[in-house]
């Protein structure tokens, strides 16, 4: 097994992580099991791949508890699976599981448990024989795996398949754990015999989840609470979110690079650069590239732009704002003082990347999880109210936090130190109903109410419109534990306190 050999003296458990073979399937699984470790160290993590991959992703750093393990090339070369994507899917699906198999057999220590890509079901069937637990990581947003999870219910309603021309700006809203969805935005929702089988061979993988026993997804409750919400109230195994599962800094520090395209972004502008990247699979067209690539150099807007075919074309096209690359350190990237927006097809990998970096998007989805991805993207902004006296205040804060207000319902800033009673009365009494209002007309509706804790009536404003309410207390943990045991003053007679007798 090449490095693949090291095995520490001793370990607490041995995680076999089995990717479906596509970049944006090894990335995830490769950062949830970095992730692993950094809880615990002593977990030994053998990352199993055929030896095509191995040859992609070997040099790539990673802690020494990780370990390549690999499969023949059984099936088409990444280099050319796009190009009969069907027949790549059928290999994977037949030609890797006893390959797989075998390797099991020679792993030492035996595995403790199987870390696989829903895509793989396969893995399901292996680890059942053997009797070793396994755990369905699916590498897309939770929200996407409700929609194939309840995706007979578009033709039980007469929505599949879907004539976009006529009904594809029509919504539905009875796909648990989402908000409504207009039908265009479904995958694979057209009778083409190439998405009549995609379609089959992705729904096909979601019933041997519930024969595993767990389900993983790279994401963040905060994030998609009602589709988590709803798959829990659904799966009797257990669902974590382990995301973001992405590459990250502790510090947000980008840290120095030697590839040259980071001294070209250090002499940019501060938000002056557009990334643009389409993702490593199932790019665009060549025509929309050209279209694209014209828009780009009418704008004069500043680029960097990652493309693997074609790059040199592109150069020529584009003119001499930007640059051009075959391949790119992303999330470094994002997290560059002169980046200002990306130009995404907003797979979930980069979709995650941007949100985490902060950075907005000019979305252009192409594929499957895509269309959803966008609609999900789109709602992850922050919202504060505040009294209009407040607004008026210059507050620095990112561009995905607005400002709301309520009326002036309660005395002024500037003099409410004069009644000090009178105000937190008003502000207990006075301020629920505008509040309430607000809540109201807010788009979206809200996810989530973070609310200042001597603020109470929030919770039942909360409670009326079945939003969760997070309570913020102000002060020390500390000051909020005498408040709550305040009564037992008065059980040891120690309340009303006689400063000058006690």
């Amino acid at each position: 097994m090449d490095d693949r050999n090291q095995t520490p003296a001793t370990i607490a458990g041995h995680v076999v992580a089995m990717p479906y073979p596509g970049r944006g399937h090894v990335n995830p699984m490769m950062n949830l099991c970095k992730l692993l470790l950094s809880k615990n160290s002593d977990i030994l993590v053998t990352f199993v791949v055929t030896e095509e991959w191995f040859g992609f992703i070997a040099s790539d750093p990673k802690p020494e508890n990780i370990r390549f393990a690999t499969i023949p090339n059984v099936i088409p070369s990444e280099h050319v699976r796009a190009n009969d994507f069907v027949a790549f899917l059928e290999a994977v699906m037949v030609k890797m599981d006893a390959p797989f198999q075998d390797l099991l057999h020679r792993l030492h220590p035996p595995p403790t448990v199987i870390i696989y890509d829903t895509y793989l079901s396969w893995v399901v069937r292996v680890a059942n024989r053997t009797n070793i637990p396994v755990a369905s990581f699916f590498p897309m947003s939770a929200s996407f795996f409700a929609v194939l999870k309840h995706y007979h219910l578009l033709q039980q309603n007469g929505h599949y398949p879907v004539n976009v021309s006529e009904d594809g700006e029509k919504r539905v809203d009875y796909i648990p754990g989402n908000s409504s969805i207009r039908l265009a935005d479904f995958p694979l929702h057209d009778e083409s015999w190439r998405s009549r089988k995609l379609l089959e061979l992705a729904l096909n993988h979601v019933p041997w989840v519930h024969k595993s026993q767990y389900l993983l997804f790279p994401s963040i409750y905060e994030l998609e609470p009602r589709a988590i919400d709803a798959l829990k109230a659904e799966f009797s195994i257990p669902i974590y979110t382990v995301g973001p599962a992405i590459p990250y800094f502790g510090n947000g520090h980008i840290g120095a690079s030697k590839h040259g395209y980071f001294e070209w972004l250090d002499n940019q502008p501060s938000g002056s650069v557009l990334y643009i990247s389409q993702g490593s699979f199932l790019s665009v067209s060549s025509a929309q590239i050209d279209e694209i690539a014209a828009g780009v150099r009418e704008s004069g807007v500043r680029f960097l732009w990652v493309q693997g075919k074609e790059s040199d074309r592109l150069k020529e096209m584009c003119g001499d704002k930007g640059v051009v690359l075959g391949w790119c350190d992303q999330m470094r990237v994002l997290q560059h003082h002169a980046i200002g927006g990306f130009w995404s097809h907003c797979g979930w990998n980069s979709t995650r990347e941007g949100v985490y970096c902060g950075v907005p998007f000019l979305a252009f989805p192409i594929f499957m999880d895509q269309p959803l991805n966008v609609k999900n993207s789109s709602n992850v902004t922050a919202k504060q109210s505040f009294t209009d006296a407040w607004v008026q205040a210059n507050i620095s804060k990112p561009d995905n936090i607005r400002l709301r207000s309520i009326p002036n319902v309660v005395p002024s800033e500037l003099t409410r130190a004069n009644d000090h009673l009178a105000f937190m009365e008003a502000v207990m009494s006075k301020m629920e109903a505008p509040f309430d209002h607000l809540l109201h007309r807010l788009q979206p509706p809200p996810t989530l109410i973070l609310a200042d804790t001597f603020l109470y009536w929030a919770v039942a404003v909360g409670n009326r419109r079945n939003v969760p309410v997070a309570s913020f207390w102000t002060m020390s943990a500390s000051i909020f534990s005498v408040l709550h045991h305040h009564h037992l003053l008065e059980q040891h007679a120690h309340y009303p306190l006689n400063f000058s007798g006690n």
